[in-house]
């Protein structure tokens, strides 16, 4: 009897070591393979100087934007792209994905739970990205609603018509993490509604 208690208590010490140990490691292997990563992208033969380098240089180009005189050369290098169609694609695509997260007009600030099958009752979350579809002529009452993957960064866009929307008070912050742990993760409810 005593071995099987013992078991059971060693069992229960090991998992929740994996519980504790698990996350931090992976969170740890992630961010050294992503500073590998970018510290490659410049190479130096001392490591971290690429690292810094290249995260210098991008806040070196924000504040070279914020100068008048620099707006004439950002268009002019936007209207070279727009004459190479695979380079707009790819250029367009990644700089309105970067200012969905981080610029000024965020799109995943709206989370939604949308009625995917109303007889089944099935639901998913999501977040609208754009409320006025008419300059695609699929009327007013659509909207584009986009599904990140659980574990991913990855998703998928449907149009989807209003009726089938439902708002929900959390912050996009929260209801994204929520998502991309597939549902695990405890939502904090936001004060102030949606952000």
């Amino acid at each position: 009897m005593k071995t099987k208690s013992l078991i059971r208590t060693l069992l229960a010490y090991f998992f929740q070591g994996m519980l504790l140990s698990v996350p931090v490691a992976a969170t740890i292997w992630v961010l050294y393979k992503l500073f590998l990563w970018i510290d490659g992208i410049i190479p130096f033969d001392i490591p971290g100087i690429g690292f810094i380098v290249l995260i210098a240089g991008i806040t070196f180009m924000g504040y070279l934007s914020s100068f008048y005189f620099m707006q004439p050369l950002y268009v002019l290098f936007e209207k070279t792209l727009e004459r190479a169609p695979l380079a707009k694609i790819i250029y367009s695509s990644i700089k309105d994905m970067i200012k969905a997260f981080v610029g000024e007009k965020k799109r995943f600030t709206q989370p939604v739970l949308v009625t995917v099958n109303k007889e089944s009752g099935v639901q998913q979350i999501g977040f609208i990205t754009q409320n006025d579809l008419t300059g695609l002529g699929l009327g007013a009452d659509k909207v584009a609603v986009y599904f990140p993957f659980p574990y991913s960064f990855m998703g998928v866009l449907y149009i989807v018509p209003k009726e089938n929307i439902t708002l929900i008070d959390a912050s996009g912050t929260e209801m994204m993490k929520f998502i991309v742990s597939g549902g695990v993760t405890e939502i904090e409810k936001s004060e102030g509604g949606n952000s």
